[in-house]
Protein backbone atom coordinates (compact mmCIF):
# COMPACT_ATOMS: atom_id res chain seq x y z
CA UNK A 1 0.00 0.00 0.00
CA UNK A 2 1.12 3.65 -0.88
CA UNK A 3 2.40 5.45 2.22
CA UNK A 4 2.43 8.70 1.64
CA UNK A 5 -1.09 8.78 2.92
CA UNK A 6 -1.96 5.44 4.34
CA UNK A 7 -5.39 3.72 5.20
CA UNK A 8 -6.37 2.48 8.43
CA UNK A 9 -9.20 0.31 9.76
CA UNK A 10 -11.97 1.57 12.32
CA UNK A 11 -14.22 -1.66 13.35
CA UNK A 12 -17.07 -1.25 15.57
CA UNK A 13 -17.80 -4.92 15.95
CA UNK A 14 -20.76 -4.98 14.66
CA UNK A 15 -23.26 -7.83 14.51
CA UNK A 16 -25.13 -8.94 11.45
CA UNK A 17 -28.17 -10.04 11.54
CA UNK A 18 -28.86 -13.50 12.58
CA UNK A 19 -25.74 -13.88 14.06
CA UNK A 20 -23.75 -13.41 17.36
CA UNK A 21 -21.61 -11.57 19.36
CA UNK A 22 -19.24 -14.30 20.25
CA UNK A 23 -19.16 -14.64 15.55
CA UNK A 24 -18.27 -10.80 15.59
CA UNK A 25 -15.36 -11.44 18.11
CA UNK A 26 -13.84 -13.89 15.82
CA UNK A 27 -14.82 -12.07 12.46
CA UNK A 28 -13.03 -8.37 13.95
CA UNK A 29 -9.66 -11.02 14.67
CA UNK A 30 -10.12 -12.43 11.38
CA UNK A 31 -10.09 -9.01 9.78
CA UNK A 32 -7.09 -7.83 11.85
CA UNK A 33 -5.10 -10.20 10.65
CA UNK A 34 -6.27 -9.62 7.12
CA UNK A 35 -5.99 -5.74 7.29
CA UNK A 36 -2.34 -6.06 8.61
CA UNK A 37 -1.51 -8.45 5.52
CA UNK A 38 -3.33 -6.21 2.87
CA UNK A 39 -1.24 -3.39 4.41
CA UNK A 40 -3.30 -0.99 6.63
CA UNK A 41 -1.27 0.84 9.02
CA UNK A 42 -3.52 1.10 11.77
CA UNK A 43 -6.85 -1.01 13.42
CA UNK A 44 -9.18 0.79 15.79
CA UNK A 45 -11.69 -0.63 17.60
CA UNK A 46 -14.14 1.84 19.17
CA UNK A 47 -16.92 1.91 22.20
CA UNK A 48 -20.39 1.65 22.23
CA UNK A 49 -22.52 0.69 24.91
CA UNK A 50 -26.50 -1.07 24.89
CA UNK A 51 -26.43 -1.91 21.10
CA UNK A 52 -28.12 -5.14 19.92
CA UNK A 53 -25.98 -4.72 16.85
CA UNK A 54 -22.52 -3.82 17.80
CA UNK A 55 -20.33 -6.25 20.32
CA UNK A 56 -17.58 -3.20 20.50
CA UNK A 57 -18.50 -2.19 24.63
CA UNK A 58 -14.28 -2.52 25.98
CA UNK A 59 -11.93 -0.95 23.91
CA UNK A 60 -8.80 -2.42 26.04
CA UNK A 61 -10.20 -5.98 26.25
CA UNK A 62 -10.33 -6.04 22.21
CA UNK A 63 -7.28 -4.08 21.53
CA UNK A 64 -5.37 -6.91 23.61
CA UNK A 65 -7.14 -9.38 21.70
CA UNK A 66 -6.66 -8.15 18.52
CA UNK A 67 -2.90 -7.19 19.19
CA UNK A 68 -2.76 -10.43 20.37
CA UNK A 69 -3.39 -11.93 16.67
CA UNK A 70 -1.38 -9.50 14.71
CA UNK A 71 2.18 -8.70 14.83
CA UNK A 72 2.71 -5.59 12.96
CA UNK A 73 -0.05 -3.00 12.83
CA UNK A 74 -0.76 -0.72 15.34
CA UNK A 75 -3.81 -1.47 17.53
CA UNK A 76 -5.63 1.69 19.68
CA UNK A 77 -8.86 3.28 20.37
CA UNK A 78 -11.19 4.85 18.38
CA UNK A 79 -12.33 6.30 21.06
CA UNK A 80 -12.25 5.59 24.39
CA UNK A 81 -15.03 7.65 25.82
CA UNK A 82 -13.82 9.36 29.11
CA UNK A 83 -16.97 10.22 30.48
CA UNK A 84 -17.30 6.48 30.72
CA UNK A 85 -13.73 6.51 32.54
CA UNK A 86 -11.26 8.12 35.33
CA UNK A 87 -7.61 9.17 33.62
CA UNK A 88 -6.51 6.28 35.93
CA UNK A 89 -8.22 3.93 35.12
CA UNK A 90 -7.48 4.61 31.29
CA UNK A 91 -3.53 5.25 32.00
CA UNK A 92 -3.20 1.69 33.85
CA UNK A 93 -5.91 -0.13 30.93
CA UNK A 94 -3.83 1.07 27.98
CA UNK A 95 0.08 1.00 30.46
CA UNK A 96 -0.93 -2.93 30.62
CA UNK A 97 -1.26 -3.04 26.89
CA UNK A 98 2.06 -0.91 26.18
CA UNK A 99 3.76 -3.57 27.98
CA UNK A 100 2.80 -6.64 26.89
CA UNK A 101 2.80 -5.18 22.92
CA UNK A 102 5.23 -2.38 23.19
CA UNK A 103 5.55 0.51 20.36
CA UNK A 104 2.27 -0.45 18.96
CA UNK A 105 -0.68 0.75 20.90
CA UNK A 106 -2.60 4.06 20.26
CA UNK A 107 -4.92 5.74 22.53
CA UNK A 108 -7.65 7.38 20.77
CA UNK A 109 -9.34 9.66 23.45
CA UNK A 110 -13.09 10.49 22.79
CA UNK A 111 -15.54 13.39 24.95
CA UNK A 112 -18.79 11.63 24.49
CA UNK A 113 -20.47 9.60 27.31
CA UNK A 114 -20.23 13.07 29.84
CA UNK A 115 -22.71 15.64 30.36
CA UNK A 116 -25.26 16.07 28.08
CA UNK A 117 -24.27 18.76 24.92
CA UNK A 118 -25.89 21.70 23.52
CA UNK A 119 -28.78 20.29 20.89
CA UNK A 120 -27.08 21.18 17.90
CA UNK A 121 -24.06 19.73 19.09
CA UNK A 122 -22.87 15.89 18.18
CA UNK A 123 -21.28 14.18 20.78
CA UNK A 124 -17.04 14.48 20.20
CA UNK A 125 -14.85 11.77 19.93
CA UNK A 126 -16.73 8.98 18.82
CA UNK A 127 -15.46 7.21 16.01
CA UNK A 128 -17.94 4.47 15.79
CA UNK A 129 -21.42 4.33 16.38
CA UNK A 130 -22.52 7.59 17.67
CA UNK A 131 -24.32 6.75 14.79
CA UNK A 132 -23.61 4.75 11.31
CA UNK A 133 -25.90 4.64 7.97
CA UNK A 134 -26.14 3.83 4.34
CA UNK A 135 -26.62 4.56 0.84
CA UNK A 136 -29.79 4.49 -1.38
CA UNK A 137 -29.84 1.71 -4.15
CA UNK A 138 -30.22 4.21 -7.09
CA UNK A 139 -31.07 8.14 -7.08
CA UNK A 140 -34.63 9.23 -8.32
CA UNK A 141 -36.19 5.76 -6.95
CA UNK A 142 -39.49 5.46 -4.65
CA UNK A 143 -37.16 4.19 -2.13
CA UNK A 144 -33.71 6.44 -2.08
CA UNK A 145 -33.29 8.52 1.22
CA UNK A 146 -32.82 12.19 0.97
CA UNK A 147 -34.45 15.32 -0.47
CA UNK A 148 -31.88 15.10 -3.78
CA UNK A 149 -31.01 17.50 -5.82
CA UNK A 150 -29.58 16.84 -9.33
CA UNK A 151 -27.09 14.88 -8.34
CA UNK A 152 -28.86 12.77 -6.47
CA UNK A 153 -27.45 14.16 -3.51
CA UNK A 154 -29.09 16.45 -0.28
CA UNK A 155 -28.80 19.45 -0.12
CA UNK A 156 -25.71 21.13 0.78
CA UNK A 157 -22.53 22.72 -0.81
CA UNK A 158 -19.03 20.84 -2.55
CA UNK A 159 -15.36 21.90 -2.03
CA UNK A 160 -13.26 22.37 -4.40
CA UNK A 161 -11.69 19.19 -4.64
CA UNK A 162 -15.60 17.55 -5.37
CA UNK A 163 -16.09 16.79 -1.80
CA UNK A 164 -20.07 16.82 -0.58
CA UNK A 165 -20.16 18.82 2.71
CA UNK A 166 -24.18 17.82 4.18
CA UNK A 167 -26.16 20.05 6.03
CA UNK A 168 -25.47 20.28 9.85
CA UNK A 169 -27.37 17.25 11.54
CA UNK A 170 -29.38 18.95 14.17
CA UNK A 171 -31.39 15.59 15.58
CA UNK A 172 -29.61 15.55 18.46
CA UNK A 173 -31.79 17.51 20.85
CA UNK A 174 -33.83 13.90 20.71
CA UNK A 175 -31.80 12.52 22.49
CA UNK A 176 -31.71 13.62 26.16
CA UNK A 177 -35.56 13.35 26.41
CA UNK A 178 -34.65 9.46 25.13
CA UNK A 179 -35.71 6.96 28.10
CA UNK A 180 -33.10 4.88 26.68
CA UNK A 181 -30.30 7.30 26.73
CA UNK A 182 -30.95 8.06 29.93
CA UNK A 183 -31.09 4.36 31.00
CA UNK A 184 -27.59 4.36 29.09
CA UNK A 185 -26.25 7.48 31.46
CA UNK A 186 -27.75 5.94 34.84
CA UNK A 187 -25.71 2.61 34.12
CA UNK A 188 -22.67 4.06 32.81
CA UNK A 189 -21.99 6.20 35.85
CA UNK A 190 -21.52 5.90 39.39
CA UNK A 191 -25.01 8.14 41.19
CA UNK A 192 -24.13 11.32 41.60
CA UNK A 193 -20.83 11.18 39.36
CA UNK A 194 -19.93 14.04 37.84
CA UNK A 195 -17.28 14.49 34.47
CA UNK A 196 -14.70 16.90 34.80
CA UNK A 197 -13.97 19.32 31.97
CA UNK A 198 -12.48 17.36 28.90
CA UNK A 199 -9.40 19.38 28.98
CA UNK A 200 -8.45 18.79 32.52
CA UNK A 201 -8.93 14.79 31.91
CA UNK A 202 -6.54 15.39 29.27
CA UNK A 203 -4.06 17.02 31.05
CA UNK A 204 -4.31 14.56 34.24
CA UNK A 205 -3.77 11.26 31.27
CA UNK A 206 -0.48 13.27 29.83
CA UNK A 207 0.75 13.92 33.19
CA UNK A 208 0.42 10.18 34.33
CA UNK A 209 1.86 8.69 31.31
CA UNK A 210 5.13 11.11 31.61
CA UNK A 211 5.23 10.58 35.15
CA UNK A 212 4.62 14.15 36.43
CA UNK A 213 1.05 14.02 37.94
CA UNK A 214 0.94 15.88 41.33
CA UNK A 215 -2.69 16.57 43.34
CA UNK A 216 -3.93 19.90 44.03
CA UNK A 217 -2.45 19.32 47.41
CA UNK A 218 1.09 18.13 45.95
CA UNK A 219 0.97 14.31 46.42
CA UNK A 220 2.70 12.14 43.85
CA UNK A 221 1.20 9.67 41.67
CA UNK A 222 3.03 7.47 39.93
CA UNK A 223 1.34 4.64 37.58
CA UNK A 224 3.01 0.58 36.96
CA UNK A 225 2.16 0.13 34.23
CA UNK A 226 1.55 3.12 32.64
CA UNK A 227 3.99 5.74 33.51
CA UNK A 228 6.40 6.00 30.38
CA UNK A 229 4.23 3.70 28.64
CA UNK A 230 4.82 4.00 24.74
CA UNK A 231 1.38 5.23 23.47
CA UNK A 232 0.64 7.24 21.12
CA UNK A 233 -2.16 9.82 22.28
CA UNK A 234 -5.01 11.14 19.78
CA UNK A 235 -8.13 13.74 20.26
CA UNK A 236 -10.90 12.40 18.19
CA UNK A 237 -13.76 14.79 17.67
CA UNK A 238 -16.54 15.73 15.24
CA UNK A 239 -16.66 19.93 15.51
CA UNK A 240 -14.14 22.97 15.23
CA UNK A 241 -15.12 23.09 19.01
CA UNK A 242 -13.43 21.75 22.29
CA UNK A 243 -11.61 18.43 20.84
CA UNK A 244 -10.05 20.12 18.31
CA UNK A 245 -9.08 22.91 20.28
CA UNK A 246 -7.62 20.57 23.25
CA UNK A 247 -5.72 18.77 20.23
CA UNK A 248 -4.01 22.30 19.18
CA UNK A 249 -3.26 23.12 22.50
CA UNK A 250 -1.54 20.09 23.47
CA UNK A 251 0.44 19.89 20.31
CA UNK A 252 -1.48 16.24 19.65
CA UNK A 253 -2.62 14.46 16.48
CA UNK A 254 -6.29 15.05 16.11
CA UNK A 255 -9.10 12.35 14.20
CA UNK A 256 -11.92 13.91 12.98
CA UNK A 257 -15.40 12.35 11.67
CA UNK A 258 -16.30 12.38 8.32
CA UNK A 259 -18.01 9.59 9.01
CA UNK A 260 -19.88 10.68 11.38
CA UNK A 261 -20.63 14.38 10.79
CA UNK A 262 -20.15 14.85 7.73
CA UNK A 263 -20.78 18.22 7.77
CA UNK A 264 -18.46 19.57 10.00
CA UNK A 265 -15.20 17.97 9.46
CA UNK A 266 -13.88 20.54 7.47
CA UNK A 267 -14.25 22.97 10.21
CA UNK A 268 -13.12 21.09 12.57
CA UNK A 269 -9.69 20.03 10.90
CA UNK A 270 -9.43 23.69 9.65
CA UNK A 271 -10.16 24.68 13.52
CA UNK A 272 -7.37 22.29 15.18
CA UNK A 273 -4.63 23.30 12.40
CA UNK A 274 -5.18 27.34 13.09
CA UNK A 275 -4.76 26.59 16.80
CA UNK A 276 -1.92 24.10 16.81
CA UNK A 277 0.69 24.96 19.06
CA UNK A 278 3.93 22.68 18.58
CA UNK A 279 4.96 20.10 21.86
CA UNK A 280 7.51 17.58 22.17
CA UNK A 281 5.83 15.10 20.89
CA UNK A 282 4.48 16.62 17.50
CA UNK A 283 5.99 20.00 15.59
CA UNK A 284 3.13 20.38 13.61
CA UNK A 285 -0.44 19.57 12.80
CA UNK A 286 -0.89 15.97 12.01
CA UNK A 287 -4.78 14.74 10.89
CA UNK A 288 -6.89 11.48 10.59
CA UNK A 289 -9.79 11.65 8.93
CA UNK A 290 -12.57 8.90 9.32
CA UNK A 291 -14.92 7.62 6.19
CA UNK A 292 -17.57 4.97 5.64
CA UNK A 293 -16.97 3.17 2.61
CA UNK A 294 -18.04 -0.35 1.16
CA UNK A 295 -15.93 -1.24 -1.98
CA UNK A 296 -16.99 -3.92 -4.41
CA UNK A 297 -16.01 -5.34 -8.07
CA UNK A 298 -18.61 -2.54 -9.69
CA UNK A 299 -21.18 -0.04 -8.33
CA UNK A 300 -23.95 -1.91 -8.38
CA UNK A 301 -22.59 -5.02 -6.40
CA UNK A 302 -21.67 -1.96 -3.76
CA UNK A 303 -24.60 -0.68 -3.61
CA UNK A 304 -26.62 -3.90 -2.88
CA UNK A 305 -23.82 -4.81 -0.24
CA UNK A 306 -24.39 -1.66 1.44
CA UNK A 307 -28.34 -1.52 1.14
CA UNK A 308 -28.66 -2.08 5.24
CA UNK A 309 -26.80 0.84 6.25
CA UNK A 310 -29.15 3.62 5.81
CA UNK A 311 -31.99 1.17 8.36
CA UNK A 312 -29.11 0.76 11.07
CA UNK A 313 -28.23 4.53 11.02
CA UNK A 314 -32.07 5.07 11.61
CA UNK A 315 -32.38 2.61 14.59
CA UNK A 316 -28.97 4.69 15.96
CA UNK A 317 -30.59 8.01 15.59
CA UNK A 318 -33.90 6.81 16.78
CA UNK A 319 -32.25 6.39 20.23
CA UNK A 320 -33.66 2.36 20.01
CA UNK A 321 -29.41 1.03 19.84
CA UNK A 322 -27.94 0.29 16.90
CA UNK A 323 -29.52 -3.06 15.44
CA UNK A 324 -27.72 -5.96 13.73
CA UNK A 325 -26.94 -4.86 10.48
CA UNK A 326 -29.52 -6.50 7.86
CA UNK A 327 -29.77 -8.36 4.70
CA UNK A 328 -29.73 -6.77 1.72
CA UNK A 329 -33.33 -8.74 1.09
CA UNK A 330 -34.02 -7.12 5.00
CA UNK A 331 -33.45 -3.42 4.00
CA UNK A 332 -35.39 -3.49 1.19
CA UNK A 333 -38.66 -4.54 2.85
CA UNK A 334 -38.40 -0.82 4.90
CA UNK A 335 -40.50 1.03 3.81
CA UNK A 336 -39.34 5.00 4.55
CA UNK A 337 -41.19 7.70 5.50
CA UNK A 338 -40.06 11.21 4.82
CA UNK A 339 -39.22 11.98 8.53
CA UNK A 340 -36.70 8.57 8.37
CA UNK A 341 -35.27 9.61 5.19
CA UNK A 342 -34.78 13.17 6.55
CA UNK A 343 -33.51 12.15 9.95
CA UNK A 344 -30.47 9.88 7.92
CA UNK A 345 -29.91 11.73 4.76
CA UNK A 346 -26.50 13.28 5.70
CA UNK A 347 -24.86 10.17 6.43
CA UNK A 348 -26.40 8.04 3.82
CA UNK A 349 -25.31 10.81 1.15
CA UNK A 350 -21.72 10.86 2.63
CA UNK A 351 -21.18 7.02 2.43
CA UNK A 352 -18.28 5.86 -0.25
CA UNK A 353 -19.94 3.01 -2.01
CA UNK A 354 -18.85 1.78 -5.54
CA UNK A 355 -16.09 0.20 -7.24
CA UNK A 356 -12.52 0.40 -6.41
CA UNK A 357 -12.05 3.58 -8.46
CA UNK A 358 -15.10 4.93 -7.78
CA UNK A 359 -13.75 5.29 -4.06
CA UNK A 360 -10.41 5.83 -4.32
CA UNK A 361 -11.82 9.14 -6.36
CA UNK A 362 -13.73 10.23 -3.33
CA UNK A 363 -11.44 9.16 -1.22
CA UNK A 364 -9.25 11.42 -2.67
CA UNK A 365 -11.52 14.38 -2.74
CA UNK A 366 -11.45 14.22 0.87
CA UNK A 367 -8.13 13.77 1.68
CA UNK A 368 -7.85 17.01 -0.92
CA UNK A 369 -10.69 19.18 1.14
CA UNK A 370 -8.97 17.95 4.75
CA UNK A 371 -5.39 17.69 3.99
CA UNK A 372 -5.47 14.29 5.86
CA UNK A 373 -2.30 12.94 6.36
CA UNK A 374 -4.01 9.41 7.29
CA UNK A 375 -7.77 7.99 6.16
CA UNK A 376 -9.59 5.99 8.55
CA UNK A 377 -12.00 3.56 7.11
CA UNK A 378 -15.02 1.73 8.53
CA UNK A 379 -16.98 -0.46 6.64
CA UNK A 380 -19.90 -2.60 7.67
CA UNK A 381 -21.73 -5.21 5.40
CA UNK A 382 -23.90 -8.20 6.20
CA UNK A 383 -21.60 -10.78 5.11
CA UNK A 384 -17.87 -11.00 6.57
CA UNK A 385 -16.28 -11.91 3.43
CA UNK A 386 -17.78 -9.29 1.74
CA UNK A 387 -16.50 -6.81 4.40
CA UNK A 388 -13.14 -8.31 4.01
CA UNK A 389 -13.35 -8.29 0.43
CA UNK A 390 -14.20 -4.57 0.58
CA UNK A 391 -10.95 -3.53 2.75
CA UNK A 392 -8.84 -5.77 0.33
CA UNK A 393 -10.21 -3.75 -2.96
CA UNK A 394 -9.52 -1.02 -1.43
CA UNK A 395 -5.57 -1.46 -0.05
CA UNK A 396 -4.83 -2.72 -3.76
CA UNK A 397 -6.65 0.02 -5.53
CA UNK A 398 -5.27 2.84 -3.06
CA UNK A 399 -1.85 1.58 -3.47
CA UNK A 400 -2.27 1.58 -7.62
CA UNK A 401 -3.33 4.88 -7.76
CA UNK A 402 -1.45 7.46 -9.51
Amino acid sequence: MSSDVPLSVLDLVPISSGSTAAEALRNTLDLARRAEEFGYHRYWLAEHHLNPGVAGTSPALIISLVAGATARIRVGSGAVQLGHHTPLSVVEQFGLLDAVHPGRIDLGLGRSGGAPRTPAAPAEGAAGVAEGVGESEEPGKEEALGKEDGLGRTEGTFTDSGLYLPPKYTGFARLPASPRFRLHQALLRQPGATTPEYPDQIDDILALLAGKYRSAGGVEAHVVPGEGAAVEVWILGSSGGTSALTAAARGLPFAANYHVSPGTVVEAVEAYRKAFRPSPALAGPRVLVSADVVVAPDDATARRLASGYGLWVRSIRTAEGAIPFPTPEEAARHRWSDEDRALVADRVDTQFVGSPETVVERLEALRAATGADELLITTITHGHEDRVRSYELLADAWAKRS
